[in-house]
């Protein structure tokens, strides 16, 4: 009896340690930017204009806005965890290239981005863009795109305005539905300060929505996004790619058919 208490004892010190832990570095787990000088040059093969806009409590917001001679119209990207524009406005070009505009940010700590990283500032930070577009664009020439991460602050921003469509390519459920895939033996509900509950959010669009997930994805599982379009708003579609992992869907003819279709 007297070993069962010692071994219980342990492994309950352990789930608290692991459970505080988890509590702590969250936010690490989360997000994974890389940081850019301020004096840093950005170099795509499409014309741009970097721009900063400041938040309300002063935080500074890097974007990009590359610009068409004659666009379709804009496409407003919201990218996924990692990284920064260095990278991510290289992969917007991919829609530059097919005529739309692009209006694409880093968030908080990411690149030149500064300010305090929270999931409400990330919302608000969404709409300072928005807002920036519809000085600039009428908002059925708007289509909010979103990625990964990027799909929880799309799809939010979506609920509260008007935007011709909305497009997410990988979306999860919620966070609470992805981090119980790796931590289901913790109290996730209790311990998460980021909910992401793109599965709320995304009763209240009523744009049509279309929703991209690869079959292969070992980072948000396909169940994840099929459940996020169960619960959303005709009308909607979901487009299967076979094969698909995370960051490889630009890869497949039935992901660069469907969003020719969509686009247009």
């Amino acid at each position: 009896m007297r070993k069962f208490k010692r071994i219980a004892g342990v492994l309950i010190l352990f789930f608290i340690l692991i459970s505080t832990m988890l509590y702590f570095i969250q936010e690490k787990l989360i997000f994974l930017p890389t940081k850019l000088h301020q004096e840093y040059t950005y170099q795509f093969s499409e014309s741009f204009e970097e721009f900063f806009l400041t938040a309300n409590d002063g935080a500074q917001l890097n974007g990009i806005h590359f610009k068409k001679e004659r666009s379709k119209g804009v496409i407003l990207y919201f990218h996924g965890n990692a990284g920064d524009l260095s990278r991510w406005g290289e992969i917007a070009t991919y829609f530059v290239k097919k005529d739309y505009d692009v209006i694409i940010m880093d968030y908080r700590t990411y690149g030149k981005s500064i300010g305090k990283l929270s999931e409400e500032n990330l919302f608000s930070d969404a709409e300072l863009f928005y807002h920036y577009a519809l000085e600039r664009y009428a908002e059925e020439e708007i289509t909010i795109y979103g990625r990964s991460l990027g799909c929880a602050i799309a799809t939010q921003l979506a609920s509260n305005n008007r935007a011709d469509k909305l497009v997410l390519e990988t979306p999860f459920y919620n966070l609470y539905d992805v981090a119980k895939e790796r931590f289901s033996f913790l109290p996730l509900k209790i311990l998460l300060n980021y909910k992401f509950e793109s599965n709320v959010y995304i009763q209240n669009v009523v744009c049509p929505i279309t929703i991209f997930h690869g079959t292969d994805d070992d980072v948000v599982p396909y169940d994840s996004g099929a459940s996020l379009y169960e619960v959303a708003n005709e009308p909607k579609e979901f487009i299967t790619i076979v094969g698909g992992g995370h960051n490889d869907l630009i890869n497949f003819k039935t992901y660069t058919a469907a969003i020719d279709a969509v686009l247009k």
